[in-house]
């Protein structure tokens, strides 16, 4: 929802799809209407590219190995810096700007597959609780979405936001932010 706020514009354009794919006289939004509106999973991979739930994910290495010319022993832990693959200029254009375009037309995904986006970790090790994760929380933007019309609290301009984070294991705003919704739709 920060992101959201900090751009008017990917807000007024998901909420526009979100009502239109929907329609406007939904009393409850369920599971199946979450695969029917794209940008919504476009703006999840942006948000999962930026802010993985975990920054760091670390691995031991069952063989002794070799990696960019140095050897890595067997059993040795390797931490895997998430956040940084996220913002890595050779992987993104625009690392540090919130661009759920980027991924129209694009394969890669959050459940482990593309090492450019690892939010959940990948392969035996992958979160196991991330689908039950991912629905929940996409349910809930939806319902957040539809339902109510959004807006800064008076006198709040969108630089106003401070989007330092604090963490270890996983990552929070520093300072958590009282969103207003304007008014419920009917």
């Amino acid at each position: 929802m920060t992101e959201l706020f900090r751009s008017p514009r990917v807000m007024k354009k998901v909420q526009e799809e979100i009502r239109t794919t929907l329609g406007t006289g939904k009393k409850r939004i369920t599971e199946e209407d979450l695969n029917k509106v794209d940008y919504l999973q476009h703006i999840i991979k942006e948000t999962f590219r930026l802010h993985p739930p975990i920054p760091l994910v670390t691995r031991q290495t069952s063989a002794h190995i070799k990696i960019q010319g140095y050897d890595i022993p067997a059993s040795t832990a390797l931490q895997i810096n998430l956040w940084t693959i996220g913002r890595d200029p050779k992987r993104w254009t625009d690392p540090e700007d919130f661009i759920p375009e980027r991924f129209i037309d694009s394969s890669i995904d959050f459940r482990g597959q593309n090492f450019n986006l690892l939010p959940f970790g990948s392969g035996r090790r992958i979160c196991p609780a991330l689908p039950m994760a991912v629905a929940a929380m996409e349910l809930a933007l939806l319902n957040l979405l539809y339902f109510f019309d959004w807006r800064l609290p008076d006198g709040m301009k969108t630089e106003d936001f401070d989007m330092e984070e604090v963490g270890t294991l996983s990552v929070v705003k520093k300072v958590p932010l009282m969103l207003v919704p304007v008014a419920q739709r009917q």
